[in-house]
């Protein structure tokens, strides 16, 4: 992880044209955001996309971040926002197409087997906010602060919606048995 302030002065820099700092903030924050966007899609295609349009969109808006302000939480607010845009685009996408005929066998799911449900598979089930709560806490490795600034929320509301997305994965990896449950902690 990055020292906020180097974030800051690099930043700063890209906002003056310095193309190095924009390199620079590329490589440093793209895997981060690339695993944020990889949780939420099952398709390493769609992070790869999302990540793309997220830096398209920084380089278009980088004159609206305020010299000073910590870097992370406009980032992830605008990474927010482009995944948004991409679910409302599928969503509208999906309306337009016709709904095919459930296959009578459906396919049996890792999970299903008695293996570990991946964190994507974790996480579905659970509110869009609490989701990416969770995210940006704990994949994005966010600070509550940062993560109430990303999502325009009071740290309280992080806190609480941080709090019944634990309880609801707690619960869910309880009725899973204890082989499963007891693969490492969520809070």
């Amino acid at each position: 992880m990055y020292p906020e302030r180097d974030l800051e002065m690099l930043m700063a820099s890209y906002q003056q044209g310095d193309i190095a700092a924009a390199t620079a903030l590329i490589r440093r924050l793209s895997p981060r955001m690339h695993r944020f966007f990889l949780v939420q899609f099952a398709s390493r295609g769609d992070a790869d996309d999302l990540l793309q349009e997220t830096w398209l969109r920084i380089h278009q808006v980088r004159h609206t971040y305020r010299v000073g302000e910590p870097v992370l939480p406009w980032l992830y607010a605008i990474a927010r926002h482009v995944r948004v845009d991409h679910y409302r685009k599928a969503r509208r996408a999906a309306a337009r197409e016709e709904r095919l005929e459930e296959m009578s066998g459906a396919a049996v799911m890792p999970a299903e087997l008695g293996g570990t449900p991946d964190l994507a598979e974790l996480l579905a089930p659970l509110p869009e906010s609490q989701r990416e709560v969770i995210e940006m806490l704990k994949v994005a490795g966010m600070s509550l602060e940062e993560v109430a600034r990303a999502t325009s929320s009071s740290v309280g509301s992080v806190k609480q919606k941080a709090h019944r997305a634990y309880e609801s994965l707690r619960a869910r990896l309880g009725g899973m048995g204890p082989s499963q449950g007891s693969k490492g902690d969520l809070s």
